[in-house]
């Protein structure tokens, strides 16, 4: 072969690869305006909590128990979780597979941290489901004929109809503009009533108030912007929206290795994950911002009064954190809030767990060769949605019949999951990307402080639990 030949050859090789990262990888958004028209997963990943748990409801509770001691863990709780969902979205733009495909490829007996992920989110997601759907009905009990279990009932089978039918764009769409309400109205309440600035700062110093009780904080911390669950959804949201490589295949499992891929692909990484990295921390600082406008409600005008949100009077108690400030007007303005906070967090997580566990379930059945509609992972994910998030929260919520404590127990084993996800992920990340889109020394050892600080807050639970550090549940 000549020179020219092998020039040429060489040359066409080059086009080829490039061709290939046309097809498979997209060219990331350059200018701002397009980066704009990007932005979508991390909205939708903090509307999954900003109406839910973690913000609307123990946020308040907290404040109102412990007025500011705690603002420091909920600074940390959001600033690492940053750095966590980070590292899940970097390893779905890079590779196009959602956290549980890539969970597959972890060393050890067969799929083993795909059913560590599975198993308890099936206990989580009916507990966490029930619990907001209960609190967005206690909402429409305060105006509408029924009981709480009635109007549960009608919200799930609304919702379920919506995913069933819906696409993600319309999902993605809902959420981001209650989400972005909500976020306003907290915020907007809270500087009317905003504490001084010293205040603000001493409950910045690291302290843990007297008598805490970590039943109250753990699950918090655990839901605040999303638990170990909806950390996962964003790899799922991220794949949905194209981000990266997007979906490489309709098969379901299949996921790109980026050590084979050219220069040129790498450069279109980094330009994905520069894009992903400007979306989760728009999504964060949302959410940063409206857990610190309700613990301040809370610590404001719920503490002094000795209230705290709970049970089938969630709606009601949250309503005077703006009827205290505005009068009826705003009382009812916040039930309204609260009722569609309530309502898209059910519906963005019914979401998210759907194609978690459709995906878990699917990944476990096909390593035991279960194929035909076992292995399609839409049929799964509706299955889900009908049975397990709609027909079964129900059903607990019956039995049990609290809302608050339902929460509270989904939150306990969010916290367990959480370091494991964490860890699990830098891993991968370490192992299966190439050196030019790993994490930085830097993001590497923040995500594993991130684990370390959610595996100290569960480890503290537990012994009180078991009686080893007392429990009380005074307030500072």
């Amino acid at each position: 072969m000549s020179i020219n030949d092998e020039s040429n050859s060489s040359t066409q090789t080059e086009n080829q690869q490039v061709n290939h990262s046309e097809q498979t990888i997209k060219k990331p958004p350059k200018s701002w305006k397009q980066r704009l028209a990007w932005l979508g997963p991390g909205l939708t990943w903090m509307a999954a909590g900003a109406g839910g748990a973690g913000e609307l409801l123990f946020p308040p509770r907290v404040g109102s128990l412990y007025g500011y001691t705690l603002l420091w863990a909920a600074v940390a709780a959001v600033f690492l979780k940053w750095f966590i969902n980070h590292e899940i979205g970097r390893l779905a733009v890079c590779t196009g597979a959602t956290i549980l495909d890539a969970f597959k490829q972890v060393p050890g007996p067969r799929n083993w941290a795909v059913w560590l992920i599975v198993l308890p989110q099936l206990v989580v997601s009916v507990t966490a489901i029930a619990g907001l759907a209960a609190s967005a009905a206690t909402a429409l009990i305060l105006v509408l004929p029924g009981n709480t279990s009635l109007w549960m009932a009608v919200i799930l089978l609304s919702t379920m109809v919506f995913l069933l039918w819906g696409k993600y764009s319309k999902l993605e769409l809902v959420a981001k503009i209650l989400a972005i309400a909500l976020a306003i109205t907290a915020v907007v309440t809270a500087v009317t009533v905003f504490p001084s600035f010293d205040t603000l700062v001493a409950g910045l110093a690291p302290q843990i108030p007297q008598n805490v009780n970590y039943q109250e904080v753990v699950p918090w911390l655990s839901f605040v912007l999303a638990g170990a669950a909806g950390m996962t959804w964003y790899s799922y949201w991220v794949v949905e929206k194209g981000y990266g490589v997007g979906k490489v295949s309709d098969r379901p499992g299949e996921m790109l290795h980026p050590e084979d891929l050219s220069s040129q692909e790498k450069k279109y990484l980094r330009g994905w994950i520069t894009e992903m990295t400007i979306d989760i921390t728009i999504g964060v600082l949302g959410g940063l911002f409206i857990v610190i406008a309700f613990l301040i409600l809370g610590a404001e005008l719920l503490r002094p009064e000795g209230i705290v949100p709970a049970e089938d009077r969630v709606a009601e108690v949250l309503g005077q954190l703006l009827g205290n400030v505005w009068g009826q007007i705003g009382f009812w303005f916040m039930i309204v809030a609260v009722f569609f906070g309530f309502l898209q967090t059910t519906l963005t997580n019914q979401d998210g767990w759907g194609r978690l566990l459709a995906d878990g379930t699917n990944i476990i059945l096909r390593s035991f060769g279960v194929g035909g509609r076992w292995s399609n992972e839409e049929f799964l994910r509706k299955v889900y949605i009908v049975v397990l998030l709609t027909i079964a929260p129900s059903v607990v919520y019956i039995v049990v019949g609290e809302p608050v404590a339902i929460l509270q127990l989904a939150g306990i084993i969010e916290a367990i999951h959480i370091p494991l996800i964490t860890w699990v992920t830098l891993y991968l990340n370490k192992t299966l990307l190439p050196r030019q889109l790993q994490p930085s020394k830097f993001m590497f050892w923040a995500t594993v402080l991130a684990g370390l600080f959610y595996a100290g807050f569960a480890t503290i639970y537990l012994l009180q639990v078991l009686g080893v550090v007392a429990s009380s549940s005074g307030s500072a």
